[in-house]
This record gives structure tokens, C-alpha cells and sequence, in this order.
């Protein structure tokens, strides 16, 4: 065979194509003889020639062809099957796994036929670099996917991944209207906007984060996106489904306290289940529970932190003297931090106030130790200024604010109105109940 000079053309044919092995077997005897430009099949000592390569190559196989790949590269080596591949197209090529030295190797075979349509050139290529090189594109690649729909600060799903989940949703809802169930619970982070404003965009990320969390560990067997700076959208399937309404509660309850304690993210929450009646598509579920998630926000905004409050503006019995040293004691804290100027601090309990001298000689406050002293200090407010000063109030007592920022003017002893910052805070005791109010004056 090695003197015919067409067998040789196409050897060097198949050489400059850098195969790593090459038999020329000739059809009609099935004799091959192997040229080789590597050796990589040496180490499993398959025959350099042979008087029926049909045969021989399949119990060959055996020795170096993953057993997961065995039973197609016996396929492609039948003579029949092989002729069949070349009548229909010159060349045919398949790939499967080796192994080498323990080594899993893919390769590329190719079946090539010979211009005198007598002999066949059978080649193997290694192209495990190239293989690794596509793995390699491919998982980026799905990296890259993955990430365009993954929410960078939280690691859950975005809007991009909501958007082709709603198109799935809808699918199933056309293929299997009266066998689907799914439910649709929208959230949103109150105050992230204030939030960012009086602590910082970092402060923000990490009540997003947590809000996250919080969503994620109630609905733990349902996808959960973020769809917005504080909005969150949990898609219940399965057990969240049947166990909706006590998920819910449970989420509520979570944010009622975190309101309660100033510990943690306030989120309002809406939840609308599928009906097959009236639900051609995901969104008309979805809007329901975008209503009631601003039903339920607008009940987070109205609801007070009673249990510090609920004393305040009512008489009651004197401020023991235990409590009232104790305030006088925090007072003295609080002002050697803060310095001189107009400082306040109110035991809620007893609604009874310490307050500073140069407070109550400039604003003529009557003294420095009061009973009620809002209703006081609500007298000395500018008209014009009111609401400013009360919705300062309110997002304080509320639980929206921690330490609340704000401006307004107020008249002094002497009718005149001079602009003053204002800093309100909450102390708290150990249960986490509101137990002090005070603040810090500073004339603009």
C-alpha cells in the first residue's frame, strides 16, 4: 500500500491538517497500516497495521474508548455504517472521549474517502486543548447570562430574569389554565430614600440586603426577584403556595417589629393568587398584589409605636423620683456630648421633660423641668412651618426615622422667629420599646 503515490498525496493531505493519527485502510481486504505525526496512542498499544481494520478497531476501542462512548465509536467503525456515512458526503466525522494514563482525552474522528473511491483514510485529532478552550467560552458565557440576571448587591434574580419568567408564567397559563396555581407576593422596603439620605447609600445596601434575606429565608421554595431600588416580588409555587397565608403573616409580623424596635428593614407586603377565571396573564395577578402591597404600606405609615407613646399628652400620676434622677442623669450625658446649646430629653412614660436652661430662658419655657412640654413647644412653632415640624415629628415617633433631621423657624422670648436644626432621636430599653425622646436645637 506504502507505494502507491495517491495513497500518499492524501496522507500528506490529512498530515498538513495536523491529525494526531491516520490509517489507510483499503475497503474491499480491510488492511490498514497506521501513519502517525504524534504517538499519544502508544501507551494503550494499538496495532501500527492489520489485515482487517473493521473488525480490529472495534475490539481495540475496547481498551482506551470511554465507556460512555464505546458503543457509538463500535457504530462508526462497522464497515457498512462507515460506507454509508462516505456515500452520502465525502468525509464524516464524530467525537468522543479516550482514556489515556487515566486520563479522559477527547478527540475528533474523521473518515475520509479517497479520490479512487478504493480506500478509506480513518484519523483521529486531538483537540482536548480546543475542548477545554470551549468549555472554558461557555461556562463565561453562561457566567455572562447568569449575571445579566443577578441582582449584584443581593444575588437574587433582577428585573431582566422577572421579565422572562413572567413570559414562562404566561405560557403555562395558555398550555394548562385550570391545573396551574402559582401566587404572587410583591414587597417594598419603606424609607429607603430617607434612609439613604440621613445615613448613606451603604447603610441603604445593607437594609436591601437584609430585606433580601428576610423575603428569601420566608419564601425559601419560590423564585424571589428585585425589580426596583426596595421592591421585591416572590412567585409562590408549591409548598409557599399552600402555606401562603401563614407566610405572609409571618413576613408582616417580621416587619411590624422591626418597625416596633427600629431594628431591622419595614417592608410592606401585598399578596394575589391566580384564578383561572378571570387570569389570562401573570400581570393581572401581579398588579392585585401591587395593590395590596400599597394598601398595607399606607397601614405601616399610619401605625404608631404605641406601647412608648401612648402616654404622651395625657396626665398621669408624678414622675417617680427614681425615674426622674434617672433622666436627669441621661440629660447630663447628653449634654456634656452635645456641649452648650438646646437640648431636651423626654421620659415617655411619664410624658415629663428635662430641658436646658438657655432653651427655656430663650424660647420662655417656664422651666426646665416639664410635664406635656409638646403641647408647649407646639405654640412657638411658625404657622407656616407647622406640618414641616409634625411630619418631622410623626416619621420620628412612627419608627421611620432613627434620627430625624429637619428645619423650621420658632419665635422666641421675644417675638422674634429665628430658623433652627433640629435632631430627634429614640432610646429605647431592652425590649426594644421606645422609653426617651429627645433632641438637639442649633439656631441657622
Amino acid at each position: 500500500m506504502d507505494k502507491n503515490p495517491e495513497a500518499f498525496n492524501q496522507i500528506a493531505m490529512a498530515l498538513s491538517r495536523r491529525f494526531d493519527s491516520l490509517y489507510y485502510v483499503d475497503i474491499e481486504s480491510g488492511a490498514y497500516k497506521e501513519y502517525m505525526a504524534t504517538s499519544f496512542l502508544e501507551s494503550v498499544n494499538i496495532p501500527k497495521e492489520g489485515k482487517d481494520f473493521f473488525a480490529e478497531s472495534r475490539e481495540n476501542a475496547k481498551r482506551c474508548v470511554h465507556p460512555d462512548d464505546l458503543e457509538m465509536v463500535t457504530h462508526i467503525h462497522d464497515k457498512s455504517v462507515m460506507l454509508e456515512h462516505l456515500s452520502q458526503k465525502p468525509y464524516f466525522s464524530a467525537i468522543y472521549r479516550l482514556i489515556l494514563d487515566g486520563k479522559i482525552l477527547h478527540v475528533r474522528h474523521f473518515e475520509i474517502m479517497c479520490e479512487d473511491k478504493k480506500h478509506i483514510l480513518c484519523c483521529i485529532e486531538n483537540f482536548e486543548d480546543e475542548f477545554k478552550k470551549q468549555e472554558e467560552q461557555e461556562r463565561n458565557l453562561l457566567s455572562a447570562r447568569r449575571m445579566a440576571r443577578r441582582d449584584d448587591l443581593t444575588g437574587i434574580r433582577n428585573k431582566n430574569a422577572f421579565r422572562e419568567y413572567i413570559r414562562t408564567v404566561d405560557d403555562m397559563i395558555k398550555a394548562n389554565p385550570h391545573d396551574y396555581h402559582f401566587g404572587v407576593v410583591v414587597c417594598d422596603m419603606n424609607d429607603l430614600k430617607h434612609i439613604n439620605d440621613t445615613r448613606g447609600h451603604s447603610f441603604g445596601d445593607e437594609y436591601i440586603q437584609r430585606t433580601s434575606r428576610i423575603i428569601c429565608n420566608i419564601f425559601k421554595h419560590s423564585p424571589t426577584f428585585r425589580i426596583g431600588g426596595d421592591e421585591f416580588v416572590a412567585v409562590l409555587n408549591n409548598q409557599d403556595y399552600d402555606d401562603r397565608e401563614k407566610l405572609l403573616e409571618t413576613l408582616r409580623k417580621e416587619s411590624l417589629e422591626n418597625g416596633r424596635s427600629r431594628s431591622g428593614p419595614v417592608i410592606a407586603s401585598g399578596m394575589s393568587v391566580y384564578d383561572e377565571e378571570t387570569d389570562d396573564e401573570f400581570m393581572k395577578v401581579f398588579k392585585r398584589a401591587d395593590s395590596a402591597m400599597y394598601e398595607d404600606k399606607a397601614d405601616l405609615k399610619s401605625i404608631r409605636v404605641k406601647d412608648g407613646f401612648a402616654n404622651m399628652g395625657k396626665l398621669h400620676t408624678p414622675i417617680p423620683d427614681e425615674r426622674k434622677r434617672r433622666l436627669d442623669a441621661l440629660f447630663d450625658a447628653l449634654y456634656t456630648v452635645a456641649g452648650e446649646g438646646y437640648i431636651y430629653l423626654n421620659d415617655m412614660r411619664y410624658d415629663y421633660s428635662r430641658l436646658s436652661l438657655p432653651l427655656v430662658d430663650d424660647f420662655e419655657l417656664g422651666s426646665e423641668h416639664l410635664y406635656h412640654a409638646d403641647k408647649i413647644w407646639d405654640e412657638r412653632v411658625h404657622p407656616d412651618d407647622m406640618k414641616i415640624y409634625r411630619d418631622a415629628v410623626d416619621s420620628l415617633l412612627c419608627g421611620t426615622a432613627d434620627f430625624k433631621l429637619t428645619h423650621y423657624r420658632m419665635r422666641k422670648s421675644d417675638g422674634s422667629y429665628v430658623v433652627c436644626k433640629t435632631r430627634g432621636f429614640v432610646l429605647s430599653d431592652s425590649n426594644g420599646d421606645p422609653e426617651y425622646f429627645g433632641g438637639i436645637l442649633v439656631l441657622v
